[in-house]
């Protein structure tokens, strides 16, 4: 069995107590060696808060529409390999196919996610739960319900939601929906919102949370700027 205590990054921190804990506690006692790697780092967020919250997250989306596809667990694997190596995200995977058997208290593990994690973290947790829903190639009705479900509880708002939903579901408004900006702003509020948003969606605001975490985000930060070049070429500034 891998041993986690590198990876956890000194231990779980709030995830360890409330909704989150009661789901992953059984399963981290079998998983985690004896040994003394598992620390509980008390008060502040770690990467392993954001880990134990996005597998929780990730296995309440995985079942949103009554099935598990392939295509989307793949894509959850392939990401957990290139952050933490085989071995890591074998037991992961594991971890993943225990929760997706359990009823999760979705209002609480938001609320606890709200709570504690911070701003531009619960706004990557949104991210990569849009990447992985779209893994098949398509986002369902059911799966969009649930992650406007989401956002709404773990205190997302509604334009940052937008935003974000812009980068995977396409129509033609997404640019300026990416920017959060109606299509008859000015050129001045074009710009004003182009750098409003690039300050949110900077991969820097999570690099706490480690380099796999960061690359992640710099996929989101690179959707604000197509939208906003893109933008400039319709409307013919620079």
């Amino acid at each position: 069995m891998a041993k986690f205590g590198k990876w956890l990054g000194g231990g779980l921190g709030w995830a360890f107590g409330g909704p989150i804990g009661a789901l992953i506690g059984y399963f981290i006692g079998n998983y985690f060696d004896k040994k003394g790697d598992f620390q509980h780092a008390d008060g502040r967020t770690t990467k392993g808060d954001f880990m134990m919250s996005l597998l929780v997250l990730v296995a309440a989306t995985l079942k949103a529409d009554g099935k598990i596809v392939r295509a989307e667990l793949d894509f959850v694997k392939q990401n957990f390999v290139r952050s933490f190596g085989e071995a890591q995200a074998k037991e992961l995977i594991r971890l993943l196919g225990d929760l997706v058997k359990q009823e999760i208290p979705l209002p609480a593990v938001c609320r606890q996610i709200s709570q504690h994690m911070d701003h531009s973290s619960r706004l990557e947790l949104l991210h990569l739960l849009f990447a992985i829903s779209q893994a098949d190639g398509q986002i369902s009705a059911q799966e969009l319900q649930l992650l406007e479900r989401i956002a709404r509880d773990i205190s997302i708002s509604t334009s940052d939601y937008q935003s974000i939903k812009g980068m995977f579901v396409k129509d033609t408004s997404n640019a300026y929906r990416i920017l959060e900006i109606e299509p008859t702003a000015s050129e001045e509020e074009i710009k004003k919102a182009y750098r409003k948003m690039a300050v949110k969606y900077h991969p820097d605001k999570v690099a706490y949370l480690g380099e796999e975490i960061a690359a992640d985000a710099k996929q989101k930060f690179q959707k604000v700027n197509e939208a906003y070049e893109l933008i400039k070429k319709e409307r013919g500034f620079n």
